[in-house]
C-alpha cells in the first residue's frame, strides 16, 4: 500500500530522532574515553568502520545494490494501488526501475569508451535469465496460473492474459530487429535510432491504454503515487552509485572471474537478481500476470532500448554468439506465447524445459 503523507511525516520524525540518538551518543562516547585513551585515539578506534562507509568495497556495493533494488520493489508495489493495476505495472511501470540497473550500466559503458559488446553480453544475458531460469524457479515451486479459481475478476483476468500476450508478441518482435541490424557484424546510429523509437511507440500505446482504462473505470491517479516515485528515485541513485563502484572496482582491482573481460556477463547476472526478487514475490502472492509481464517488461528495457541508446554515441560491434543468444531469446519467447496463449499458465514441467533452456544457453559458451 501507498505510505501515505502521515507515514512519510512520521518516518522523517523517526530518522531525525535516531540521527539525534546517535549523535548523542557519539559525543557521550568521546567524553567518557577522551581522557582515558587520548583525544585521538577514539577518533583512531572508528576510523576503520568510517572507511567502510565512505570508501566501500564490493561487497558493500553489492549490499547497497541489493537493498535499494529491495525497497524501489516494495515501493513499486504501492504504485499498482495508486492508479496502475496488472500487467500495465509490469509493463509501464517497473520496467523502467527493475531495468535502471541496465540503462546505467549502457551510460557508464558509453561514458568509457567503446565498450559496446560489454552492452549487448549484459542486455542478452539479462533477457535469457528472465525469459528461462527467473520464471522457471517460481513455476517449478508454485506454478504460475493466469486464470484462478475466482470468477469475480474473470474478466479482468482475460485483459490481462491478452495484455500479456501482446507484450510476448512485442518481445519477439523487438528482438528479431536487433538480429536484423546486426546482421552486418555492426549497430550503428542509424539502427540506434530505429531501435530506440521501436521503444517509445511501445511505451506511448501503454501510456494511452492506461488512460483509456481509467477513463472506462471513473478512477483517477492519486496524488500519493508522487511520494513512492520520489523514494524509487532516491533508490534508483543507490542503485547507480553502486553500480559505479563495482564497474570501478572490477576494471581497476578485480581478479579472478570478478576481472573486466567478464563485466558484461556478470554484470547481467548481477542485474538479473531485483527481477528475481519481483517474479519471486508475485508468483507467492498468485499474481502470476505480474510476475511474467515484469519479466517481459524488462527485457524490453535491454532490448532494445539499452542497445539503441548505447548505438546512438558508438558503433556496437557483434560478439561471435550474438546469433546463438538472439535465436535462444526468441525460441523462448515463443515457448511462452504458446503455453500462456493455449494453457493459461506456466507449469511446472514447462519450468523444467525452461531450465534446460538455460543450460543449453551456458553449453553454448555465451556465459561461460
Amino acid at each position: 500500500m501507498g505510505c501515505g503523507k502521515h507515514g512519510f511525516l512520521l518516518c522523517i520524525f523517526l530518522m531525525e530522532i535516531i540521527l539525534a540518538l546517535t549523535s548523542s551518543l557519539y559525543h557521550r562516547i568521546l567524553e567518557i574515553f577522551s581522557p582515558i585513551m587520548g583525544d585521538g585515539a577514539v577518533l583512531a578506534s572508528f576510523a576503520p568502520y568510517i572507511k567502510i562507509l565512505t570508501f566501500p568495497g564490493p561487497w558493500q556495493l553489492t549490499a547497497c545494490f541489493l537493498s535499494a533494488c529491495f525497497l524501489m520493489i516494495t515501493r513499486l508495489n504501492a504504485v499498482e494501488k495508486n492508479g496502475f493495476e496488472g500487467t500495465i505495472v509490469g509493463t509501464l511501470v517497473m520496467p523502467y526501475f527493475s531495468g535502471f540497473p541496465n540503462l546505467c550500466f549502457a551510460y557508464l559503458m558509453a561514458k568509457s569508451g567503446n565498450n559496446g559488446y560489454r552492452v549487448l553480453e549484459n542486455c542478452l544475458v539479462n533477457n535469457m535469465t528472465n525469459l528461462t531460469l527467473v520464471l522457471a524457479v517460481p513455476a517449478l515451486f508454485w506454478g504460475l496460473n493466469f486464470f484462478p479459481e475466482s470468477k469475480s475478476i474473470a474478466r479482468e483476468t482475460k485483459i490481462h492474459h491478452l495484455s500479456l500476450l501482446l507484450s510476448l508478441l512485442a518481445l519477439i518482435f523487438f528482438t528479431a530487429a536487433l538480429w536484423l541490424v546486426g546482421r552486418d557484424r555492426v549497430i550503428q546510429a542509424n539502427d540506434g535510432w530505429m531501435l530506440v523509437g521501436l521503444f517509445l511507440f511501445w511505451q506511448i500505446f501503454h501510456i494511452f491504454e492506461v488512460l483509456k482504462t481509467n477513463a472506462r473505470q471513473h478512477r483517477t491517479i492519486r496524488k500519493r503515487i508522487l511520494i513512492d516515485l520520489v523514494l524509487v528515485g532516491i533508490c534508483a541513485w543507490a542503485i547507480f552509485s553502486s553500480i559505479n563502484g563495482l564497474v570501478e572496482w572490477v576494471t581497476l582491482q578485480g581478479k579472478g572471474v570478478f576481472v573486466k573481460q567478464n563485466l558484461g556477463i556478470l554484470s547481467g547476472l548481477l542485474m538479473v537478481l531485483p527481477n528475481a526478487f519481483m517474479a519471486f514475490y508475485y508468483a507467492m502472492v498468485n499474481r502470476a500476470d505480474i510476475a511474467y509481464s515484469s519479466q517481459i517488461g524488462d527485457c524490453h528495457i535491454c532490448i532494445p532500448l539499452c542497445i539503441g541508446i548505447f548505438a546512438l554515441f558508438s558503433p556496437l560491434r557483434i560478439p561471435p554468439s550474438f546469433e546463438t543468444a538472439v535465436f535462444c531469446i526468441m525460441g523462448a519467447g515463443a515457448g511462452l506465447f504458446l503455453l500462456t496463449a493455449f494453457l493459461g499458465r506456466l507449469p511446472r514441467w514447462a519450468g523444467g524445459i525452461l531450465m534446460g533452456l538455460y543450460g543449453f544457453f551456458i553449453y553454448k559458451g555465451f556465459i561461460l
